[in-house]
């Protein structure tokens, strides 16, 4: 069977104009799957070139396919399954900064350049000291890269403004255009470079906060050869992705909206980009609708016998409780109109029916007594101020939260210590942080009273509120801790949805 190459896909030949930093999945995924579409549906005409930033690794599969590879998104919209195969070509060729380090300083120098795109991880944009070789071949860190990068395309063309790239980082990490920017000028200080690159970099570059969101499981291991032979030849570098996908750029004070928007045609390409000045409120909505509401159901969900959000979803007590959380405590709270939240809405509860998609509530459940701080906190908070009486269900999730992690047994698991949770004679793992963990050790097995007490009162937990003051929650917990306890969580959730 012939392996996918340009002659299979008919490629076009394309200047490139967008570096990418990383040849994961997720960005051949998201962001080389937007620039194809938009290479097809309008005049952008622009080439991707894969830089692969860190020594580990090849781009062997990327060179015997000539970078072409099949993407297929799966996943329920309006309600209904819907599936889209694309043969992607807007990659035109991949590096390695290190093997390939003069051919990538090419690309980073050529004429026709203007983006700059990466998802290196969280810990990817971090400004390291001791990456303190302005000449090496390339500086160890991404930021030390870049800085190197953007200096040379700066002495290559003389400092000309027409010469500046934007940058759109992937990082999930807050502001990440804004942090990536600070560390490229601590490289600049470090290094000792001169002012008028500083002064270049400040005016003529454009570092683009973004938010990003779609979910994508990668190569399908157990379907590769199947989807091969019904495509009629051989593909290393298939990508799946649920349907799902949004990307919100914010501009920056370099570059007005509507010139972003001109120069990123994603909307005339009929793509769901939204450019904004301030992204803080897509971030706000998305973190609390569809990461607060995974949050606040799957501890009760997963007590209550469910083992995936598939199966959730299809639980109609569960699917109340989800709903009523989304759409009458968490929206309310929101910044962004009441329509727009409720639109995002209905596609997570689409992205929550994915059949293609098993996402393991236990999976979900790592660490959540900060993500509950993180995506739920605000909306409780910001509902008890606007409403003055507690949110039903994000109260409840309070409790089914303290009864996932209750557990006096420690275990060894993959090299770190867990606690062994109880699910109707079943036992799981409970993963959190050591200090975490030795808390419900310590305190869970204590009366209903004196366990809630010390979990609403431990401000380390909630970003330093003390949440036994708040109203009655205290009490309304204790309650509900000692009905889970007599009763089991799956009896508790039908009652709370009966209530209503």
């Amino acid at each position: 069977m012939q392996r996918l190459n340009k002659s299979i896909t008919h490629a076009v030949d394309r200047p490139v104009k967008v570096m990418q930093f990383g040849e994961g999945n997720f960005l051949r995924a998201f962001v080389d799957y937007i620039f194809d579409v938009t290479n097809e549906k309008t005049d952008f005409n622009g080439g991707v070139v894969i830089v692969k930033p860190i020594e580990f690794g090849t781009l062997e599969r990327f060179h015997d396919q000539e970078c072409q590879y099949t993407l297929q998104l799966r996943g329920f919209v309006d309600g209904e399954p819907k599936e889209i195969t694309r043969q992607i070509t807007s990659v035109v060729d991949a590096v390695a900064a290190i093997e390939d380090y003069d051919k990538y300083i090419e690309y980073g120098t050529s004429e026709t350049l203007r983006f700059i795109v990466s998802n290196t991880t969280e810990a990817g944009i971090v400004f390291d000291e001791t990456d303190n070789d302005p000449n090496a071949r390339p500086p160890k860190t991404y930021p030390g890269k870049l800085t190197q990068l953007l200096y040379k395309r700066y002495q290559k063309f003389n400092g000309a403004a027409d010469k500046g790239l934007i940058l759109l980082p992937c990082e999930l990490i807050a502001d990440n255009g804004i942090e990536l920017k600070k560390c490229i000028m601590k490289f600049i200080e470090l290094w000792g470079l001169e002012d008028g690159f500083k002064d270049w970099v400040n005016n003529y570059c454009s570092f683009c906060p973004t938010l990003v969101d779609r979910i994508v499981p990668g190569y399908p291991r157990e379907d590769a050869a199947k989807l091969c032979e019904e495509w009629g030849y051989e593909d290393q570098l298939i990508d799946r992705a649920e349907v799902f996908g949004l990307w919100v750029v914010e501009s920056d004070s370099n570059l007005p909206l509507e010139q972003l928007e001109k120069e990123l045609p994603f909307k005339e390409a009929g793509l769901n980009v939204v450019f904004t000045n301030d992204h803080h409120p897509y971030k706000e909505r998305k973190v609390r609708i569809l990461n607060g509401s995974h949050t606040s159901f799957v501890l009760a969900s997963f007590l209550a016998g469910n083992d995936n959000v598939e199966n959730s979803m299809k639980d109609p007590v569960i699917r109340k409780y989800m709903e009523e959380t989304l759409y009458n405590e968490v929206i309310p709270t929101l910044s962004l109109s009441k329509e727009d939240c409720e639109e995002f809405a209905k596609a997570v509860i689409d992205r929550f029916l994915n059949p293609f998609v098993d996402h393991r509530l236990l999976s979900i459940s790592l660490n959540s007594v900060s993500k509950w701080e993180a995506r739920c906190l605000p909306s409780f908070l910001g509902y008890v101020k606007k409403f003055n009486k507690l949110p039903k269900y994000l109260t409840f999730s309070i409790a089914a939260l303290m009864s996932f992690y209750t557990s006096q047994t420690e275990a060894e698991f993959n090299g770190g210590i867990v606690l062994k949770g109880n699910r109707n004679g079943e036992e799981y793992n409970i993963t959190d942080d050591k200090a975490v963990l030795d808390f419900f050790r310590d305190n869970s097995g204590k009366s209903a009273k004196e366990f809630t007490h010390a979990y609403l009162s431990n401000t380390k937990f909630f970003g330093g509120e003390d949440l036994s003051k708040v109203l009655n929650l205290e009490e309304v917990i204790t309650e509900y801790i000692t009905d889970i306890r007599e009763r089991g969580m799956r009896a508790v959730v039908n009652d709370l949805a009966l209530d209503d």
